[in-house]
């Protein structure tokens, strides 16, 4: 029986677990495991398969930053603490986006110019790849979507296993509205506040991700809060269907899409028209995800 440590750093949390075979329990410090995954959250172009941590692999995360500042710094903290604690055995990242490289060109391109998209990497990666990856592996049918709604969320096609077509994009700021991130919006409003208002980008920036989406609409016990929120994922969920060509199974995880039975109902009446769909809610389990990916880099298992 192989123990990993897992270590899943948010913007605001660390998550460790040890995991053993599929069962797993929280714990407060990197203690002793036989190899350590990490939750990476932006692998970008680089990294699209779980990836032995070495410091050249460090620059390569580190690099990415500034395309999720607010994920990939905590992590890469996490990581160099953690092989400070635990220096004599096996590190491996296991990105979010790596689930995502399976989406088709239609799906991963912007409709901007070349240089951006050749040179400067400007696409949609997609993420909460692990988060989904777990769902995906507990109801094993041919056209699911997948509704990850927790601090961040996302909405994602799975066909037969394979991403092809999310929310999110080139950042986790894309898509559907979110705690405190905005979501979608019409590019147009960022110069409009730079040139109309003065607003700095880091202040643009930082309103978007910490002052918008639901904390901006009164929670989601407003009704105007509640109705944006739900309108917008359902609408995301038609986007999906589409993807897929109908769905066989909408799926709900994270916080809100686990433990609020009101907002997977309100989704569901949207769909209305898409006919009836069988809806469920799976507790996402990343550290299984992460575990599991360790194994079967470093022993093979």
């Amino acid at each position: 029986m192989t123990t990993i440590l897992t270590v899943n750093a948010g913007s605001t949390s660390l998550k460790l677990h040890l995991v053993e075979d599929d069962s797993s329990r929280s714990v407060d410090g990197y203690e002793a495991a036989e190899a350590v995954g990490h939750r990476v959250v932006h692998g970008g172009k680089r990294f699209v398969r779980p990836t032995l941590i070495d410091d050249d692999v460090i620059s390569g995360i580190d690099a990415l930053s500034p395309l999720a500042p607010l994920h990939n710094v905590p992590a890469l903290t996490a990581i160099r603490d953690a092989r400070a604690a635990l220096p004599d055995i096996p590190h491996v990242a296991v990105f979010d986006t790596a689930f995502h490289a399976s989406l088709p060109a239609e799906a991963a391109t912007y409709a901007v110019p070349r240089k951006w998209r050749e040179d400067w990497g400007v696409r949609r990666y997609g993420f909460h790849g692990i988060a989904v990856e777990w769902v995906s592996s507990q109801l094993q049918v041919a056209r699911l979507v997948v509704c990850h709604l927790g601090g961040g969320c996302s909405v994602t096609a799975v066909r037969d296993g394979r991403s092809v077509d999310t929310t999110m994009g080139f950042s986790p700021l894309e898509g559907v509205p979110m705690a405190t991130r905005s979501g979608s919006i019409d590019p147009a409003v960022l110069p409009f506040l730079v040139r109309e208002h003065g607003l700095s980008l880091g202040d643009i920036e930082s309103e978007l991700e910490n002052e918008s989406g639901l904390a901006a609409l009164g929670g989601l016990d407003d009704e105007l809060g509640f109705g944006v929120y739900t309108y917008r994922i359902a609408a995301a969920t038609a986007q999906m269907a589409m993807a897929l060509g109908g769905i066989d199974v909408l799926a709900f995880s994270g916080g809100v899409g686990e433990n609020r039975e009101d907002v997977r109902a309100a989704i569901a009446e949207r769909l209305a028209v898409l006919g009836e769909i069988q809806l469920e809610a799976v507790p996402a389990r990343e550290e299984l995800v992460i575990a599991r990916a360790v194994r079967r880099l470093v022993f093979q298992a």
